[in-house]
């Protein structure tokens, strides 16, 4: 069960948050402001937020973070049809490319999952340094005019603490198993609900910068680039390859990467393109 289950309830997760990221995206005015639709879309993704943290309870960060990054390859069918239009032949070379990275990854590096439980004071100061750092670039951000390099830095700042989030979810998870009860008297609990509102935050300032097609590919390459190095760092995961694997994982790492650079791009093009027509046709009928 616990080989199967994680994975399940990942490409799960996976789905129900890219369709909860496409109704936000597609509902998110360019003032940043929260409508109707952006509610639903937060209740879908909190509900693929669930079972991600389920996911992680139960298997390894090196193992679900990479099927959850396939949620930028399930929101391409809900976008077009929204769009009612066909997939483009870009979008499925590009989408196979990243199934493709992600089995081999899971099959060449099999990660080890590990019951470790992080050093509490460590990860107290490792969060704590992370977040701060963060909220610096985003603070640098805002007093630039740039409004790519705003998007840039909320799209970065926001993948990296759903990134963090994921390593205290997994904290929180050990923590349960060993004594429920003292949860309440630990850092964890209280710091993940810190990460998880600012990373909330910084995903709405990013899709309301006005530049997806930077925000949000940033986004979904620095969560699982973080949760991962997270993981083996703080909770001692790890593959056990070969020198030649090692560095033939590493181009499968670069090349999913680029296939989520690029689907993202295409995904926030076409999102921006949306909500410019609706406001256009606002402004038309006033």
């Amino acid at each position: 069960m616990h080989t199967w289950a994680p994975i399940l309830l990942a490409i799960t997760a996976a789905v129900l948050i890219a369709g909860g990221t496409v109704l936000r995206q597609r509902a998110s005015a360019a003032s940043g402001a929260i409508t109707a639709g952006w509610w639903l879309g937060a209740v879908v993704a909190l509900l693929g937020f669930g079972l991600q943290a389920t996911a992680l309870g139960l298997g390894s960060i090196l193992v679900v973070q990479p099927l959850v990054v396939l949620a930028v390859l399930f929101a391409l069918p809900m976008e077009a049809w929204i769009d009612k239009r066909r997939l483009e032949r870009g979008e499925w070379l590009w989408g196979v490319i990243l199934v493709v990275c992600v089995v081999l990854f899971l099959v060449l590096a099999r990660p080890v999952s590990t019951d470790r439980r992080p050093n509490m004071l460590v990860m107290v100061i490792t969060v704590s340094v992370l977040v701060v750092g963060l909220i610096g670039i985003v603070v640098n951000a805002e007093r630039c005019r740039s409004a790519h390099f705003r998007a840039l830095s909320y799209g970065l700042a926001s993948g990296a603490l759903f990134g963090v989030s994921a390593l205290l979810i997994k904290a929180v998870a050990l923590r349960v198993v060993d004594d429920p009860v003292s949860l309440v008297h630990h850092a964890e609990m209280y710091l993940l609900v810190v990460v998880v509102v600012l990373a909330i935050i910084a995903q709405q300032r990013g899709f309301g910068a006005g530049d997806l097609q930077t925000s949000f590919p940033a986004m979904n390459v620095m969560e699982p680039t973080v949760a991962m190095v997270l993981g083996v760092a703080l909770l001692g995961e790890n593959i056990y390859v070969s020198a030649p694997t090692a560095v033939f994982l590493c181009v499968v790492a670069l090349v999913a990467a680029t296939a989520v650079v690029k689907l993202a791009q295409d995904a926030a093009i076409r999102g921006e393109d949306q909500r410019h027509s609706r406001e256009e046709a606002v402004n038309v009928g006033s």
